[in-house]
């Protein structure tokens, strides 16, 4: 089924708000995500709909049918995989590698997916700790706690990002916090939420509250 790239781009807006939400999504949380009118979002769902790739209801929102959600994987699967080959082989950073991988994860060429992913040594995750699909469209979960829920004394590793808005990757570079980072949470504030960690053995960091609760870990044993 031929698609075009607005078609693409809504499935996986749809894809993506359900996974957060786990329910239906509103026409207003699409016309929020793309900055457009409501009545803009209705015309293209009822044009999926009768592609048979989305149900949608008139007051009770949209949700993906089983072909709509095979696209949806398959359009999450190209753009992580090219994330990855973006940093580990042109030397992107993990903030510059989001908007380019939206352009290419539109390339229709099954073999050139299936290439990359040979290529890349078949990666599990992306470069922000996001579970890569694989060809068919199993997401392999993990094991993963909120930095925010860490008790004091404990020692986590970073392993992915809720949140992956370029200021925000650009300011856990700038404290030395990326995947692989070993934070030992040292206090807690109730007062504010913040929470101070030594990163790597070396330097004491303050993190906001927002910062932890956008930082997923998995604890050492």
């Amino acid at each position: 089924m031929e698609l075009s790239t607005s078609e693409e781009n809504y499935i996986k807006a749809i894809f993506k708000i359900t996974e957060r939400t786990g329910e239906k999504v509103s026409t207003n949380a699409l016309a929020e995500e793309f900055s457009i009118k409501a009545a803009s979002v209705t015309d293209m769902v009822q044009r999926l709909g009768e592609k048979s790739l989305v149900h949608y209801e008139k007051y009770k929102g949209v949700s993906l049918l089983e072909a709509g959600e095979s696209v949806a994987k398959q359009l999450i699967r190209k753009h992580r995989l090219w994330e990855v080959f973006l940093v580990e082989k042109l030397n992107f950073s993990w903030d510059e590698v989001h908007e380019v991988a939206e352009q290419l994860e539109h390339i229709r060429s099954p073999k050139l997916t299936s290439e990359l992913d040979a290529f890349l040594n078949y990666p599990k995750y992306d470069p922000h700790g996001d579970p890569i699909p694989d060809k068919e469209g199993r997401i392999q979960a993990r094991i993963k706690l909120n930095l925010s829920k860490v008790q004091k004394g404990r020692i986590a590793e970073v392993i992915g990002v809720e949140e992956s808005e370029d200021d925000f990757l650009r300011f856990l570079s700038r404290i030395g916090v990326q995947l692989g980072t070993k934070l030992e949470v040292l206090d807690r504030f109730e007062y504010d939420g913040s929470v101070v960690v030594q990163v790597d053995d070396e330097r004491e960091v303050t993190l906001s509250e927002k910062v932890a609760t956008n930082l997923w870990v998995t604890l050492e044993q």
